[in-house]
């Protein structure tokens, strides 16, 4: 290791006022040796973040199910990737297809839940998932979705899975598409707590305010920071102001060295999104401890 590097690695260890949240997690459950993770549950086989394509992550034997939460405007935690309803796979209550002027139309946070509710997902071919099995479903609330997990888990005799959680926000979005961080990390964390599964859950995000929080105000719960950037890894942990159990690059972004520096600061490297075998093939032989795919049964392959 250069010096340089080691430099940066002690200036993003020892940022003021910052703890590692390794110190904190360090009693729950350990993570998998290596994860597998089903992205929005199975999106490439069912629905993307239905119930669906939770319970088929299951069946196929992922190690987490990894899923994206807005809030609704009477503020329910629901599992869905999109600000607005998306058109590109969903249709509206009356199971008609949503006309593409209207693809800004429906917000989520600006609907109650059971006018969200009401949207037709799993009837419509969606073009980008070809092996999608078209079953018709609705977007859930999360804790439905969590009550459907445990109890499919407690049916069937498998292990229990963790909950990769994604908070969708940006600071544009704030009061508009989506509540406040604060807000947001508040409902999120009522549903995780309530359900008891909290040893279980990484909350992830590409917002590192709703890690900020959640750093905070819940130290105990693991953290995950999503890349999409060209940024150092050292500039990255600097910019969210500590080091998070796991750090979740574009597969693009992962090298050799990358996994390097993040196990030299002691996080996990998760990449997203492995579609391929030779993808999920190549991520492997670069030492990542784990990979999210919209295809979890090539994990099994």
């Amino acid at each position: 290791m250069n010096k340089t590097f080691s430099a940066l690695l002690l200036s993003a260890t020892l940022l003021a006022g910052c703890k590692s949240s390794q110190s904190v997690t360090q009693n729950l459950p350990p993570l998998p040796t290596f994860g597998t993770e089903g992205h929005r549950g199975a999106r490439g086989l069912f629905p993307e973040n239905s119930i669906p394509a939770m319970r088929k992550a299951l069946d196929l034997g992922v190690t987490t199910l990894e899923m994206d939460c807005h809030i609704t405007k009477d503020g329910q935690v629901v599992v869905t990737h999109d600000p607005h309803i998306n058109p590109a796979y969903a249709r509206t209550p009356k199971g008609e297809d949503i006309p593409k002027e209207d693809a800004k139309k429906y917000v989520v946070y600006q609907m109650n839940y059971d006018q969200v509710r009401a949207f037709e997902l799993g009837t419509k071919a969606y073009s980008l998932f070809p092996e999608q099995q078209l079953v018709k479903t609705y977007i859930p609330r999360l804790a439905e979705l969590i009550d459907s997990v445990q109890n499919y888990l407690k049916a069937t005799g498998k292990p229990q899975v963790f909950y990769n959680i994604e908070t969708k926000s940006k600071a544009t979005g704030d009061n508009k598409l989506h509540p406040a961080p604060e807000a947001f990390v508040k409902a999120l964390m009522q549903v995780i707590e309530d359900k008891k599964i909290t040893p279980y859950v990484i909350i992830q995000s590409f917002d590192p305010r709703t890690l900020q929080v959640l750093h905070q105000k819940h130290p105990q719960v693991r953290t995950s920071l999503l890349i999409d950037n060209q940024k150092s890894v050292e500039e990255n942990i600097k910019d969210l102001g500590f080091t998070p159990v796991v750090y979740s690059p574009h597969r693009k972004l992962v090298t050799a060295e990358l996994v390097k520096q993040c196990h030299a600061l002691g996080m996990k490297v998760i990449p997203w999104t492995a579609n391929t075998p030779e993808d999920i093939a190549r991520m492997k032989a670069l030492g990542v401890d784990g990979i999210i795919s919209d295809y979890p049964n090539l994990f099994f392959q």
